[in-house]
């Protein structure tokens, strides 16, 4: 059986993109929903953080 291991990277405009089973929380410690795929806000634009939605690109 094939461990899911996660995947963690940086696209060259800043965006984090997470790939795989991980637990992502708050600094307080609250778990945030996320899915198995998900790209984080690098530049601090989004007005979705910490997900990226893309308020980079204007």
């Amino acid at each position: 059986m094939k461990e899911n291991i996660p995947r963690i990277f940086r696209k060259s405009k800043g965006q984090i993109v997470v790939e795989g089973d991980i637990n992502l929380t708050s600094e307080n410690g609250v778990k945030i929903k996320d899915g198995k795929r998900f790209t984080l806000c690098g530049c601090t634009k989004s007005k979705n953080l910490p997900f990226c939605d893309g308020s980079h690109k204007t």
